[in-house]
């Protein structure tokens, strides 16, 4: 279907590659060597790696812009905190702390034993000091006061006074944990929890009070009534950023286990029995490049100074992958040249074959990161500058770095020299030597049919057994049954998933701090934060019609399903009930304000709830209590209500707590998903119909994707991975990957010439499947290292990487080949050129004669291979025998051996009379020598070239010059 084809730009780019083969093929020394001093140089920039860390977790994970940090700073301009009158309930950060978690061996803590082991855990925190040069820093120095006091835990200042029976109607959802109530009265209880609150003025002063309170706390701990480890967990506001930033210890050991296992697989697959033609080192070198692209790209952002965030410490394990794919199309590439050509004829015909491949998979991997920096997280960002920077280094190294140690090594084998000892081995075996002298020193064998190396077991049963399997009928509609299953799993799995990062997964599976969330969570999850309700512009207090609204609006804020009716803290409540005690007429302007001040300066705690300056209330606020909020989609309902609830009353209100900084990333974590999969996919396809030299294919490119994504979605959802900052970088990823298999099959697909659909079929998975597997297995055992890690993030990187390339390698080597045969013009061989009247002639008269003699060819061809039927390698290139008297014929590239051509007397050849049409038939007594010369206008068509008698080249006289009106093409 010549009409579908669009290789305009596809075909320009294969040319260039070509020449740009050849010429790293004649200079490969230059191309070898520039590489590693390029990376010598840049990977200086490791020098800069410790002030680049920035994994500060509020500025890396939660949205640059996001709603709650515009009223953090509201809230902080309007309500500064008062430093002699401490209220954790009016932060407007998390505040510095330090806090432990007691739990009962017994069913209640609430007993006088439990509570003096709890009164001596008491006593040693406030106990702890440290060594600030001269002076010794002490809790007592250092605790946030209210009236000149020491914030205290009020659970202990309580049970001095009632004992064991705790009245409810101090509010205690903090301190106490799994508590039984009877009426107005604690009975019994799990859990208490004690906090300690720290001055913010000297961040320096308190850090290092609190990192002695983590050393010392879980140290010579005896306790009969209260459980150690598990049971008594402690944390301070240090810790969740302190074991986020020690996870990077975590995974450097396995960058070596990965690189290992990477060269050992490599070396693997990369493995022949043949010392000459083996590939050992090839493979090293290959997955050397790839890790002279990270630290070349990781280097040079570095040395730009972009931030360097733990997530991109994942990056090194995809390079690791993409690298060797491309490793393993180029060697499956080179081994489809002809070993007795020049090894720069041998690269520029592998890049011409290849570079379309690995280009788009470069470009759509490359772009699919790029799009990721419209992400409005910034660890996104830094993942996507270093990943797609090392993704461009990795290509070009690949067509400079390893392909010029393709062109050295290959020049090895030519000179027929033992990949190990570089020493000449003869190509046969010696008489009387035994099978391991055979195997060790004896090599350089190659296909004697195709000039070609032998092909391996792997290409054999892709193209003898599981493509034409493959293809059948039965087989196909098991593959669709099987995608319509798929498809049914995927679709029900994204409907399943969860959204946003739970802050607990941060930290290592181990670490202190998750214990102390398991028990938080277990315990004291029934009061969520206190929300402040900003009332954010001047409002008349004093009109009874705008309090009015103002009332409608709390209501409809204590309507909601997770708020607690009965726990309101409000300054106008406070100043309502004051006035009618004085008997003020709060409902007059000038008597509102003027009591005002009075009000405030009896009640010190509401004079941070309301900004009242130069006689007018700019701003105020007041408080509700929520509860059951256990979940992220607890989380993510409740800041969606209550900024909608906000949003609907005419009152100018906001809503804010610290926690909402974290949670506005589920206002923005699907739709910035969402619109990077469009417009990355909207690229990729783009990409696709340019370089892949047919439209449909190209959309089967895009379905490709598409499909891909909602499998690596669902499952992932099924997986227990939720939808966050981490597993959208993956996503991004999945995109790129995705590309990358379906585009080597589909490109393979429309480039080879067989004639039908299933043919095709089974010709692209001969010649690029046993790489993609490769690559496909390379790429998981590269990341399989990091399931073992204790840390969420690497181990979601695994779990998604897994699914993309599992769905990617059965969309590339199953679904997306069977979808192609469905249709035929999706073939990308090219129409019958339009002939001259003399050539259709021809093939008016003689077309049939001729089909037939090509099918006898062709059919021929076939049995050769498939039985191993080759003609004997003799060692020569052929005999030199005069041949007929006129003869003409064409054949493949690699049938011509620098300007020669083999003619097996086989081989018909024939002559058409320009007159008659007719056509005269010759077949050789014997191999003939030809020479070839396709300057003239006997080219044909890629991939084919035209060989005819000249006397010039054969010294014999009866051998005619023929023009190239003589030819008759095959």
């Amino acid at each position: 279907m010549a009409g579908c084809t669009t290789d305009c730009v596809e075909k320009p780019i294969s040319i260039c590659f070509q020449k740009f083969g050849r010429f790293v093929g004649t200079y490969p020394w230059w191309f070898f060597i520039s590489p590693l001093v390029i990376s010598a140089v840049l990977g200086s920039g490791f020098y800069f790696l410790e002030e680049r860390e920035a994994n500060d977790i509020e500025d890396q994970f939660t949205p640059v812009n996001g709603p709650a940090k515009l009223e953090r700073q509201f809230v902080q301009e309007n309500f500064p905190q008062n430093d002699s009158v401490f209220s954790n309930q009016r932060l407007y950060t998390d505040g510095v702390y330090a806090s432990f978690i007691a739990v009962s061996r017994s069913s209640n803590i609430l007993t006088d034993a439990a509570f003096q082991e709890i009164v001596t855990l008491d006593r040693k925190v406030k106990e702890l000091n440290v060594a600030m040069g001269h002076e010794v820093l002490t809790f007592e120095g250092l605790c946030a006061r209210r009236y000149k006091k020491c914030i205290p835990n009020k659970i202990l200042d309580i049970y001095k006074y009632y004992g064991n029976n705790l009245v409810s109607y101090i509010f205690l959802g903090y301190s106490v944990g799994g508590v039984n109530i009877n009426s107005t009265v604690i009975k019994s209880a799990k859990s208490v929890r004690l906090l300690y609150f720290l001055k913010e003025d000297n961040r320096t002063r308190t850090d290092l009070w609190l990192n002695e309170f983590l050393k010392v706390f879980p140290s010579n701990l005896s306790l009969n009534f209260i459980k150690v480890g598990h049971i008594v967990t402690h944390s301070t506001s240090l810790s969740r950023q302190m074991e986020f930033e020690a996870n990077t210890r975590d995974v450097i050991p396995l960058f070596s286990i990965t690189y290992v296992i990477a060269i050992a697989f490599s070396i693997l697959s990369c493995l022949r029995f043949d010392c000459v033609r083996n590939k050992v080192w090839v493979a090293t070198f290959g997955v050397l490049s790839a890790g002279l692209a990270v630290l070349s790209a990781f280097g040079m952002m570095l040395h730009i100074g972009v931030p360097f965030v733990m997530t991109v410490a994942n990056s090194p394990f995809l390079i690791l992958g993409i690298g060797v794919d491309d490793m393993f199309i180029l060697i499956s590439c080179w081994q489809q040249t002809n070993v007795h050509d020049q090894v720069e004829t041998r690269l520029s015909k592998t890049y011409k074959e290849a570079a379309i491949s690995i280009t788009i998979t470069t470009l759509t991997d490359v772009l699919a990161f790029y799009i990721g920096l419209m992400t409005p997280f910034r660890s996104v960002r830094s993942f996507c500058l270093y990943t797609s920077t090392s993704i461009l280094f990795c290509y070009i190294y690949s067509i400079t770095f390893f392909g010029a140690f393709l062109v050295l090594n290959g020049r090895r084998e030519n000179s027929n020299k033992h990949w190990l000892t570089c020493k000449e081995v003869p190509e046969e075996c010696p008489i009387g030597q035994s099978k391991w002298y055979e195997l060790c020193c004896v090599g350089g064998a190659y296909d004697p049919h195709t000039g070609k190396e032998e092909v391996q077991p792997m290409n054999h049963f892709f193209k003898k057994y599981y493509g034409p399997f493959l293809t059948k009928s039965g087989t196909k509609v098991f593959v669709i049954v099987l995608y319509c299953i798929y498809l049914i799993i995927s679709i029900y799995g994204c409907f399943q998933i969860q959204e946003g990062i739970d802050l607990r997964n941060l930290a290592a599976d181990d670490s202190y701090v998750v214990k102390y969330y398991d028990n938080e969570k277990a315990y004291f999850s029934e009061y969520g934060p206190n929300i402040m309700v900003v009332i954010r512009r001047e409002f008349p207090y004093w009109d009874e019609k705008y309090m009015s609204d103002l009332e409608t609006c709390i209501e409809d804020f204590k309507n909601l399903s997770f708020i607690e009716k009965d726990i309101f803290t409000s300054w106008i409540k406070s100043y309502k009930y004051y006035g009618y005690h004085s008997k003020l007429n709060l409902s007059a302007e000038d008597v509102f304000k003027d009591n005002l001040g009075s009000f405030l300066r009896f009640y010190s705690d509401f004079k941070q709830d309301v900004n009242f300056t130069n006689n007018s209330i700019h701003a105020s606020r007041f408080f509700i209590q929520t509860v059951n909020i256990s979940t992220a989609l607890d989380e993510m309902n409740m800041l969606n209500k209550l900024r909608e609830t906000a949003q609907k009353c005419p009152v100018p209100l906001l809503v804010y707590h610290p926690a909402f900084i974290y949670h506005d990333q589920y206002a923005v974590i699907v739709t910035n998903t969402i619109q990077n999969i469009a417009v990355t996919t909207a690229v990729m396809l783009l990409i696709s119909l340019l370089l892949i030299p047919n439209p449909l294919c190209s959309l089967w490119v895009t379905f490709s994707i598409a499909s891909v994504i909602v499998g690596v979605t669902g499952f992932m959802a099924l997986w227990d991975v939720n939808l966050d900052t981490i597993s959208m970088i993956i996503l991004v990823v999945c995109i790129g990957f995705s590309v990358d298999f379906s585009a080597h099959i589909s490109y393979a697909f429309v480039s080879n010439k067989k004639p039908s659909a299933n043919e095709k079929a089974v010709e692209a998975l001969f010649h690029l499947g046993y790489p993609i597997l490769q690559g496909a297995v390379s790429t998981i055992l590269g990341v399989v290292v990091l399931s073992a890690s204790k840390n969420y993030i690497f181990r979601t990187f695994f779990k998604i990487m897994f699914l993309v390339i599992l769905s990617g390698l059965f969309h590339g080597l199953t679904f997306i080949p069977v979808f192609l045969t469905f249709f035929d013009m999706c073939s990308g061989t090219p129409a019958n050129k339009k002939s001259g009247p003399e050539e259709q002639a021809m093939k008016n008269s003689h077309g049939n004669n001729v089909q037939a003699m090509a099918r006898d060819v062709e059919v021929k061809e076939r049995e050769i291979y498939e039985n191993r039927n080759f003609q004997p390698d003799n060692h020569r290139t052929c005999q030199t025998q005069p041949g007929s008297a006129i003869w003409m014929i064409t054949g493949n590239n690699h049938h011509v051996q620098e300007n020669n051509m083999c003619v097996a007397s086989t081989i018909p050849m024939f002559r058409v009379d320009n007159q008659t049409y007719e056509v005269h038939m010759y077949t050789p007594s014997d191999d003939t020598m030809l020479r070839v010369n396709c300057q003239s206008k006997g080219q044909n068509s890629e991939g084919q070239i035209c060989v005819f008698g000249n006397s010039n080249h054969i010294q014999d006289s009866n051998v005619p010059t023929l023009n190239s009106s003589d030819l008759a093409i095959l």
